[in-house]
């Protein structure tokens, strides 16, 4: 479908050829982000428009439907009251975003299948927090809470201010320990290796490497066998690492630079020291592998308990995703403070989140139980500090799942058939949780620990 007396360049868009997740072929419009001559033959780089970056690809012109080819348009500036140009104002209404607050709420009742009805009070003003140290992968997003946006579109805006190298993937494969990763986009590694077929990780330090024979030198001489730092949580064969971003800033790096071939919105490779680290692996004869991680800051201003999260890809699709979540919450219950992610999310991380909010607040709600015949009573303040999820994320996770409803000058949260088997489904599947009783960790005062 190509035309050869008809040049393509960047920015051009048009159709082309892929296989969807059916195995079928479709034709979504697409973005030509670079062009190259391999061989006397060119390849395109391309970017399908409203999809997540990772689907981005080379591929050959004989994919290219060049009759629907659209060229780059011109930008116009927009003038301002002077006649220069500038940016356009933005308007007050479309700025400001009402967000719903439960904290005014009639007292609420939840009706449930079995013909009982549970009462949720509204948040009391005033009320002292208890210290609760009580007993991103979409694995499970199926689990009777509305369907979650499709996997391939993207949920994170596209940021068309980057540089335009920093929006294609520049590395082709990835070899760590046993697994090869297929990486979904850019990351800063040093420019020499980036043009290599396989770039080589030591898999307990992660040191970048050219060659398998350079990896196996350096395996003769790295005496480590885990991360670096404080495991302070063990239980069968999974452990969790607690690293400092100072202490060990080579490790963090390298962990980051990992991390930014699966994560598009941010990357902590140049500033390692405010984050702490908490890598998850799975132990086995030949040392404790590395499964997923997340960081947080040691001092968060905006009560952020995780920074970024990643699951790897051979690791995803297993539950792990909700365990380094269920991790996060359960630091944040010994630290006595409720905790939330810095937004925004990845596409595959705000599925991840859903889920278990959703998991986590309907396992509240059912196991509420009536006291001297009268119905049970819990406040959103309540279920907050029993879980440590923030407030604000309780009342949006209840409003995704559609449980509030107004009848009669109240607000209803309404638990279907479908609502509570689906979540009985997805507990049942839910093999993997964390054990408070194995984690021992003490959290530090780093505001006193001067420049941590």
């Amino acid at each position: 479908m190509t035309d050869s007396s008809v040049e393509i360049v960047e920015g051009c868009r048009l159709p082309v050829l892929r296989k969807n997740q059916e195995n079928e072929d479709e034709w979504p419009l697409a973005e030509i982000l670079s062009v190259k001559d391999t061989l006397g033959r060119k390849l395109y780089y391309v970017h399908y428009v409203d999809f997540n970056k990772r689907l981005d690809e080379w591929v050959t012109p004989d994919r290219l439907d060049i009759k629907k080819l659209q060229f780059p348009k011109k930008e116009a500036k927009t003038p301002t009251k002077n006649g220069l140009p500038g940016s356009r104002p933005s308007s007050p209404d479309r700025d400001v975003v009402r967000e719903a607050t439960l904290d005014s709420f009639y007292p609420t009742y939840v009706h449930c299948t079995n013909g009982t009805t549970r009462r949720i009070l509204p948040s009391q003003p005033g009320r002292k927090r208890k210290n609760c140290g009580t007993d991103e992968d979409s694995q499970d997003s199926s689990d009777g809470i509305p369907s979650a946006p499709r996997m391939t579109g993207s949920l994170v805006s596209d940021r068309s201010h980057d540089d335009i190298v920093t929006r294609m993937k520049n590395i082709d494969c990835i070899e760590l320990g046993r697994h090869r990763l297929k990486p979904w986009y850019f990351s800063p590694y040093p420019q020499e290796l980036t043009s290599l077929p396989v770039l080589y990780l030591c898999e307990f330090c992660l040191k970048y490497l050219k060659s398998l024979k350079c990896l196996q030198r350096h395996l003769t001489k790295c005496n480590l066998r885990h991360p670096p730092g404080n495991e302070i949580y063990r239980k069968g064969t999974i452990s969790f690492f607690e690293i400092d971003g100072r202490k060990n800033k080579t490790y963090s790096q390298n962990l980051c630079l990992l991390a930014k071939c699966f994560l598009d919105h941010k990357t902590l490779y140049y500033d390692t020291d405010p984050f702490l680290f908490y890598v998850m692996t799975e132990y086995d004869s030949k040392g404790f592998h590395i499964v997923g991680y997340f960081s947080k800051e040691k001092e968060s201003t905006e009560d952020y308990n995780v920074a970024c999260i990643l699951t790897l890809p051979p690791y995803q699709r297993r539950g792990y995703g909700k365990l380094l979540i269920e991790f996060s919450y359960e630091l944040s219950k010994v630290e006595g403070k409720t905790g939330t992610p810095e937004k925004p999310l990845s596409d595959l991380g705000l599925l991840s989140y859903r889920s278990y909010w959703s998991q986590t607040i309907l396992e509240i709600l059912m196991e509420l139980k009536s006291d001297n015949g009268e119905r049970p009573q819990i406040t959103i303040n309540e279920i907050s500090e029993i879980t440590s999820v923030k407030k604000e994320d309780v009342i949006s996770t209840l409003q995704y799942l559609n449980l509030i409803n107004y009848y009669k000058g109240q607000y209803i949260l309404t638990l279907s058939e479908d609502i509570v088997e689906g979540h009985e489904r997805a507990m049942q599947k839910r093999h993997l949780r964390i054990d408070p009783k194995c984690l021992h960790f003490t959290p530090k005062d780093w505001s006193k620990r001067g420049k941590w």
